[in-house]
């Protein structure tokens, strides 16, 4: 599927730019693999692990349609992972957020469009489901500019597609890292927000390797949502360091106590497949119908039922202690 592709990853030092650079280095022979990023130490550094004939690296800003313009020629794919993701900071600046989560989407779809990209991904987040904090919020905003994309292609070759995952272990702000922090630093306790909280929970390489596979499922339109498994932070907290105390702290700005991936409200266009679901756009392409329960590499997949929510409070696969640790050794 990307063997003799060039593909620019937006956000691309990050660690979803590392492990995916690391994956198709190791698994395909891209023609083009280009690192597109406002941030020279970061790109230094992933030079120093990333120096293949293919790869290219690009400093450049979302907010500024003209270098994505200039990055994206001769590029079939893209991936856009850039965005502002921490929620308090989000609450705290909601302009900057905005301007880079979506006025940045909006630019990468024109950059998309005018140079004629085969396929896009944009990265999305469970928050963006029913969201109560701005960085979800502007995530959904995303998310709906990269459906609604397709419209706009009329008759040009560019799809554009989302992948939406929960919370990546291990991955830089995320409260794995934390905790080990504080157990490495000798606290005498670890910080819980709400004793009830649960979050999806799903490995860097796993994410990676979703989005690829959707590359091939994509016909334009879609939210694609993996089924992963959830975790409650106090179990987590518990796998991590059993010996040590748990501190209630109360929740942050815009934090939710379980997430959702699939709300309840889209039920009616959300199809279920063995390991994913796709929610359909609500808006129609072109003026084209085409078969939900089949995807363009054979899957079959089923309607769920009417009210069908993905929800981590509810979600039948927690993870045992022992599983949670196995996760946060991948």
């Amino acid at each position: 599927m990307l063997n003799n592709k060039s593909i620019l990853i937006t956000g691309g030092t990050g660690s979803f730019g590392h492990k995916f650079t690391e994956t198709i280095i190791k698994n395909y022979t891209p023609r083009k693999v280009v690192i597109f990023s406002r941030d020279e130490l970061k790109q230094f550094e992933m030079q120093q692990l990333f120096n293949q004939k293919c790869m290219r690296y690009f400093i450049g800003d979302v907010r500024d349609k003209d270098r994505l313009l200039m990055a994206m020629n001769d590029i079939d794919y893209v991936i856009h992972a850039a965005a502002l993701k921490q929620v308090p900071a989000a609450e705290y600046n909601p302009t900057e957020c905005i301007k880079t989560n979506v006025q940045g989407a909006e630019n990468v779809i024109h950059a998309a469009l005018y140079n004629h990209v085969e396929k896009v991904i944009a990265l999305s987040t469970d928050k963006a489901a029913n969201p109560i904090n701005l960085y979800g919020a502007t995530k959904l905003c995303s998310d709906k500019l990269f459906v609604a994309a397709n419209n706009f292609a009329g008759t040009k070759k560019t799809i554009f597609s989302v992948v939406r995952y929960g919370n990546v272990v291990g991955s830089r702000g995320s409260v794995v890292p934390l905790f080990k922090k504080f157990i490495e630093k000798k606290k005498d306790s670890l910080p819980i927000t709400d004793p009830k909280m649960t979050r999806f929970w799903i490995t860097l390489q796993e994410g990676v390797d979703f989005v690829i596979k959707n590359f091939s499922r994509m016909s334009g339109g879609e939210i694609y949502v993996p089924k992963i498994p959830s975790v409650k932070i106090t179990d987590l907290a518990s796998a991590m360091a059993p010996a040590l105390p748990q501190k209630i702290i109360g929740i942050r700005p815009g934090e939710k106590l379980h997430e959702v991936m699939c709300p309840s409200d889209d039920s009616h266009l959300t199809v279920e497949f063995e390991d994913h679901y796709v929610i359909f756009p609500s808006i129609q392409f072109r003026g084209t119908t085409r078969d939900k329960t089949i995807n363009n590499v054979g899957e079959k997949g089923s309607p769920v039922r009417q009210g069908f929510e993905y929800n981590s409070g509810t979600n039948p696969h927690f993870l045992s202690s022992k599983e949670i640790i196995g996760y946060n050794k991948k």
